[in-house]
């Protein structure tokens, strides 16, 4: 009998794997669940228990169901360095990291020297696949970093201040000395866009197919990549400036100035939308982090600030200068100055950044730009000698979606993605601070209310106002005629918004009645109904 009821036990046991996933899975809906369920059994109201057995079970299967997507369509988790001891993770060099990495990562470490033709700006793609390199002395490449092979170099023959893709890895826009052109994957020249000037740095907003770019008057310029189209022309009136990014939430270009001011534009309008003081001197860099609330700035004062967009309030402020910052899709900082990189890191998730990497270029090399590479940790650096790349652990989202960007898309896939891509574009009226607003229902208009309302209104006012109590106080400020004098001031301050409102309708009325007169009259005798008449 005892054997019996072991095999039983036996053949009713899960096999470790699966119970191992079952256990997994546990975990995962814990992270999903809305915290504590309701305790219905203390409720006597039959109704709300109802309801609310009926939510905690849609809670509970959501949860499930998230926790299935996490386990199965996200199976690689991002790390970070991590120290023992007394040991500091910013100690750690790329020489060690290189040891511990597999051969495909420890690839990703190399530097490319061209002294004569630098220094160099980068580019990656959206996947992390592509990258687009510019040398200041008039050098253009695209480079495939899955296989590490160039695609195409070619020589423009003069200066070479910024580059950008577009869309995809097949078109990329270079900002030269005169003009900004549009170049194809075999680098031949498809557009030479004269309206943009002499440009100094350039953004693609991906969602709306914009083409951005300030030019060294200051003038914002915005051009539709589809229709070919000049969607905006702004005139910033705050001088030159080369620091620019855009903000990957909501599409708002932010412009640091010389006066200390990050300004905030879209292209359907003149005025800018944000204008705060950031720093008590020039900006130098700016970037924003991928969830479109965090923004760092670095001037010339020696500062680098963290600045929560929700409330435009500084979060951090560090001691150190930056020529260029950049967040990865991770969060983590990139600061980069003369030929030393420092990589902060909100690690405690409180949004207090501290040390987590550094790197020191050889010396003598001035970095230009940094730039993480997506889904890679990776950071790919442009100085005066070249171009180089360093890894930094944690720094890349180790699971990419396919539908959004795919570093191992085909030619097929590439076309379908760009149809699709073009029938989902944003219209540039699209681009505001808050893009939540969009879809919302307009609040309704307050009914006008009728004279009755608002003398009643009006009245429980100022029987208010008549049953405030006044504080005693001494040297005869509590007189009664000092009190008397205070209740009617009280009064006159509760009835000033009501009058205020009546004068305003009254000026409206009279408006309408005068354009009532204006339309009677024929088109030759409209001049003289604004006149009175002479005696």
């Amino acid at each position: 009998m005892a054997e019996v009821l072991d095999n039983d036990t036996l053949g009713r046991a899960k096999p470790s794997t699966e119970q191992d996933i079952s256990d997994e899975l546990d975990l995962k809906i814990k992270k999903y669940l809305r915290g504590e369920g309701a305790n219905l059994e203390v409720l006597t109201d039959k109704k709300l228990k109802g309801q609310l057995s009926v939510r905690e079970e849609l809670y509970s299967k959501s949860a499930k169901v998230a926790a299935k997507a996490d386990k199965w369509l996200v199976p690689s988790e991002g790390g970070y360095l991590e120290a023992e001891g007394i040991e500091k993770t910013w100690r750690i060099k790329q020489e060690a990291i290189a040891k511990e990495v597999d051969i495909l990562s420890s690839r990703n470490q190399y530097d490319i020297i061209l002294p004569e033709l630098g220094p160099y700006t980068l580019q990656f793609t959206s996947s992390g696949r592509y990258m687009a390199v510019g040398g200041r002395k008039g050098h253009l490449g695209i480079v495939d970093l899955m296989n590490t092979s160039l695609i195409k170099e070619f020589q423009v023959r003069e200066t070479v201040r910024d580059v950008t893709f577009l869309h995809n890895e097949l078109f990329f826009a270079a900002a030269q000395k005169k003009y900004l052109y549009i170049y194809d994957r075999a680098g031949t020249e498809l557009h030479c866009l004269k309206e943009h000037g002499s440009v100094l740095r350039l953004q693609f907003l991906k969602n709306h197919f914009l083409l951005a770019s300030i030019n060294k008057f200051g003038q914002l310029h915005y051009q539709d990549v589809t229709l070919g189209a000049m969607v905006g022309n702004i005139r910033t009136g705050l001088g030159r400036t080369d620091v620019m990014q855009v903000n990957p939430f909501n599409g708002v270009v932010a412009l640091g100035h010389s006066g200390g001011r990050v300004t905030m534009w879209k292209p359907t309008s003149s005025a800018p939308l944000v204008k705060m003081l950031c720093h008590h001197g020039p900006l130098s860099a700016l970037a924003f982090h991928s969830n479109g609330h965090l923004m760092a700035t670095a001037g010339r004062d020696k500062k680098i600030k963290l600045w929560d967009l929700r409330k435009f309030e500084a979060l951090q402020t560090l001691h150190g200068h930056a020529n260029t910052l950049d967040f990865s899709q991770k969060g983590l900082l990139a600061c980069g100055t003369g030929s030393f990189i420092q990589v902060l890191g909100d690690l405690s998730g409180t949004q207090n950044y501290s040390r987590y990497m550094t790197h020191s270029m050889v010396k003598g090399y001035q970095i230009a730009k940094l730039m993480f590479r997506p889904y890679e940790d990776v950071l790919g650096i442009g100085h005066s000698m070249g171009w180089s790349s360093i890894l930094i652990p944690g720094s890349g989202e180790p699971n990419f979606d396919t539908w959004v960007a795919n570093p191992f898309e085909t030619s097929k896939q590439r076309r379908e993605k760009e149809v699709r891509s073009l029938l989902d574009k944003l219209p540039p009226e699209t681009i505001m601070l808050d893009p939540s607003k969009i879809g919302s229902v307009k609040p309704t208009r307050r009914e006008k209310m009728t004279r009755m309302e608002r003398e009643a209104e009006i009245e429980a006012a100022v029987e208010a106002a008549k049953d405030i109590e006044m504080k005693k106080k001494t040297k005869g400020r509590s007189k009664p005629s000092k009190k008397l004098k205070k209740k009617k001031e009280a009064i006159e301050k509760v009835k000033r918004p009501f009058l205020e409102e009546n004068i305003k309708e009254e000026a409206i009325s009279r408006k309408k009645r005068k354009m009532s007169e204006e339309v009677g009259l024929p088109k030759s005798l409209k001049r003289f109904a604004g006149r009175k008449p002479s005696t």
